[in-house]
């Protein structure tokens, strides 16, 4: 444990790893009473003492340019259609897009939409930031799956204005920037100060600014909050939040890739 530390960052993969180790105060509690300014939804109501400040959502990039106007995707169904078969959009192979359709579909229903993307033949990739920079070089002609906020990045530096986006309903929406204060730290109360202060909504501008644009859906005004605004949306719930890493496997297995043979 590294006691110099006050705040801690829970990275998702090893979210329950980390819940032994962390202060045991009810933040959700003293948020719900007006102590903290910290709106409810951004605290994890079964551990209550973990905020997630953030929230990802994914969209697919295009070039303008490389996909007619009439042809960009407004469901992700539409990806299913006989033009957009054989290598004419990119898919991430980690699919985190894909598997966060599970809390509007259902399990069953994503898994048969996975093969049936699999089945288009797609460009398969890794990575949002390398890809959306090669759609906006005109080297890839669409993408499903980029982060916005990974988006929005590309499309400051797109000089030519090639890069764009559409956000495909239901927009797959997760928590990010899940943070906790450490048992034993030697600062908890100015911690305890530090998780609301990011909770603010000068601290969520500084993040739509800078990051760029990667606030939180709670708070009205911001960035994802306008974007997402009135959209159908497939929430990554905390109740969903463990659950993630078994839809992503359960996805890459429904896309098919070969499997390697081990020979004893």
């Amino acid at each position: 444990m590294a006691k110099d530390w006050d705040v801690l960052h829970l990275s998702t993969d090893f979210y329950n790893e980390y819940l032994p180790y962390l202060w045991k105060m009810d933040v959700l509690g003293m948020a719900q009473q007006g102590i903290l300014q910290i709106p409810a939804p951004m605290i994890d109501p079964k551990h209550r003492n973990v905020v997630g400040y953030y929230s990802r959502f994914q969209v697919t990039a295009y070039n303008k340019n490389l996909v007619a106007a009439d042809k960009v995707p407004k469901l992700w169904e539409d990806l299913l259609k006989p033009e957009y078969k054989g290598k004419k959009f990119a898919a991430d192979i980690r699919p985190t897009e894909v598997a966060a359709l599970v809390p509007a579909w259902g399990l069953e229903r994503t898994i048969d939409f996975a093969r049936k993307i699999a089945a288009q033949d797609p460009m398969w990739v890794r990575g949002g930031s390398r890809t959306v920079t090669a759609i906006a070089a005109g080297e890839v002609p669409m993408m499903i799956g980029p982060n916005f906020h990974t988006t929005k990045r590309a499309i400051g530096k797109d000089k030519l204005g090639n890069l764009q986006y559409v956000a495909l309903e239901p927009v797959p929406v997760r928590l990010s920037l899940e943070e906790a204060i450490q048992t034993g730290a030697k600062n908890p109360h100015a911690a305890l100060l530090f998780l609301e202060w990011m909770a603010s909504h000068e601290s969520q501008k500084i993040a739509d600014e800078h990051e760029p644009a990667i606030s939180s859906l709670h708070v009205r005004g911001g960035i994802v909050e306008q974007e997402l605004r009135g959209k159908k949306l497939s929430t990554v719930s905390w109740d969903h939040h463990q659950q993630m890493d078994q839809w992503q496997a359960k996805v890459v297995e429904a896309y098919g890739f070969p499997q390697a043979e081990i020979k004893r």
